[in-house]
């Protein structure tokens, strides 16, 4: 598949990968006069011409070349093997180019809401990381793995890495939301310290120190529950569930 607009090209950065290499690597290595086993990009393109679109894609997915390609971080890139299709990687960036067409053949049939037409890029999504997954799910994924503090980690090291480049959502939802799903599934003192993450974060909203309040009143601590529902009216005096909370934790500690 051949895209016509460059920058459609440029854009597809996030999903194939080929990355950048080193200016020592590149002192050592050349592209082809004529690639070898381009099967969604034009076969008939030089290594010139591919070059942007593979440096595209490592400045979009926030990789090198081995994440697609076969080879050994650090070593010279003439000791890759960028023909071979043994790196899994390489056929999901196959796959992500010929969706990445469909979505913009697809959105040549919608009247544009703004003066241009959107354009959908690897970017788009990925925004500087291999896989574009939402702040709740990379935490979710830790959790399941490692536990809720290797959890609480990535997200300290996330934040340092990616706040100020739009990649995730760090607004108080996001761990709000992740919270209640700790929650639902039964596990109150994980969800506890999601809570409290976020009240560290916004520690002026009230609907993150009233969702602490219900993670306490779920495990059980009605004096922490009671606590933090009356924190939540120090914020918000007209707040009608803390009101009905506490009236339900003081009836619960009086039986």
């Amino acid at each position: 598949m051949a895209f016509r607009r460059s920058h459609q090209l440029y854009g597809i950065a996030l999903l194939a990968v080929i990355v950048v290499p080193s200016s020592q690597s590149q002192d050592q290595w050349t592209w082809p006069e004529k690639p070898k086993n381009l099967q969604v990009l034009n076969k008939d393109w030089s290594g010139s011409r591919l070059s942007p679109i593979m440096r595209g894609f490592t400045r979009s997915l926030g990789v090198r070349c081995t994440h697609c390609h076969v080879g050994e971080e650090g070593k010279p890139l003439t000791s890759y093997d960028f023909v071979s299709d043994a790196n899994p990687n390489k056929d999901r960036a196959r796959e992500m180019l010929r969706m990445l067409g469909s979505v913009n053949d697809h959105l040549k049939k919608i009247k544009p809401s703004g003066d241009k037409p959107v354009n959908m890029w690897c970017h788009t999504c990925h925004r500087g990381r291999p896989r574009p997954l939402t702040l709740g799910e990379e935490l979710g994924e830790q959790y399941r793995a490692k536990g809720i503090d290797a959890a609480l980690e990535h997200y300290a090291d996330l934040k340092l890495r990616f706040a100020s480049r739009g990649a995730y959502d760090f607004g108080e939802r996001s761990l709000n939301d992740l919270g209640f799903e700790l929650l639902e599934k039964g596990d109150a003192p994980a969800a506890i310290k999601i809570f409290k993450l976020n009240t560290d974060e916004f520690p002026k909203s009230a609907n993150t120190w009233d969702s602490l309040a219900e993670g306490y009143m779920k495990a059980g601590d009605i004096k922490l529950a009671t606590q933090y529902y009356e924190k939540v009216l120090e914020l918000d005096p007209k707040s009608e569930n803390a009101k009905e909370k506490l009236k339900t934790l003081k009836e619960s500690s009086k039986k």
